[in-house]
């Protein structure tokens, strides 16, 4: 590097401002005064002495004289350098447009193959605590089916542990949908932090939707949330989010196709090769 710069320059220098470190100080007296007032009289005290003497060389750096000092000048490009050096461009996305991250998502066939698999996971896992603590496995489920059955809302635990076939379909349903609209969201998030995908699918979705849940049913139905057993109920989002991010994240990726027109990507219009623009 010492090659490039010109050593026949005259170095030039020009007069600034000295540092000093006073402003600093006076600021953290100031705070530490501050301090004081609600911890002990010895801070504030501690305080004053600092920011009087912050404020006292801060105006001596200014008083009566200025203080300042000589600082070099760096050469300017056209003097420093004797050759011009190449530069790379970066150019991100497809046919010189501005990239929109991702640049490559999972099919949303993933995320249903993911919502699918979690959905069964946790399932099982729900029917295993329902026979072990409960009994019966349409313990559960009827307490999954209360949240459209208002009736089975305050129904007793033996009602709860028999077997009902509207509840069994409400239940069954409402599993469904969301287990399918949580591995779409999987989908759709996991790309956007392909770092730890597992780790957030996982780990930190369950325990924020979780959380996000429980505030929810304290609310709207006491009764309810005083049944459910939420630690289980934790492990059992947890087994779903790593089931499901785990197909998730092994399904083959697809570019998203961002430098075609909406019209194209949404099909309104159809794409023309070159050779049939020529037939």
């Amino acid at each position: 590097m010492a090659d490039v710069f010109n050593s026949e320059s005259p170095e030039r220098r020009i007069e600034s401002p000295a540092p000093t470190a006073m402003p600093m100080l006076a600021a953290a007296g100031i705070t530490l005064a501050f301090t004081g007032l609600v911890t002990s009289f010895a801070v504030t005290v501690i305080g004053l002495v600092l920011a009087t003497v912050g404020f006292v060389g801060w105006f001596r750096e200014v008083l009566p004289r200025e203080h300042r000092e000589e600082i070099p000048v760096e050469p300017t490009i056209e003097e420093a350098l004797i050759v011009r050096l190449p530069v790379a461009h970066l150019r991100a996305g497809d046919e010189d447009h501005r990239a929109r991250l991702p640049l490559e998502i999972y099919p949303y066939s993933a995320g249903i193959k993911g919502g699918i698999a979690g959905g069964f996971v946790m399932a099982f896992l729900a029917t295993i605590h329902s026979i072990v603590l409960h009994g019966s496995p349409w313990y559960t489920l009827n307490l999954l089916a209360a949240a459209a059955m208002p009736s089975l809302a305050t129904a007793s635990a033996a009602t709860l542990a028999t077997f009902n076939p509207q509840a069994f379909i409400v239940a069954l349903i409402v599993h469904a949908i969301v287990s399918l609209l949580v591995g779409l969201l999987y989908g759709v998030l996991l790309p956007m932090l392909s770092s730890y995908p597992i780790l957030l699918a996982g780990i930190v979705a369950p325990l924020l939707w979780t959380g996000l849940l429980w505030s929810f049913v304290n609310v709207i139905d006491p009764v309810a949330n005083t049944r459910m057993d939420w630690p289980w109920f934790v492990v059992c989002q947890i087994a779903f989010g790593i089931t499901a991010g785990i197909v998730v994240g092994r399904s083959e990726k697809i570019r998203t196709l961002q430098h075609l027109s909406f019209a194209l990507r949404s099909g309104l219009e159809a794409s023309v090769t070159d050779s049939e623009d020529r037939e």
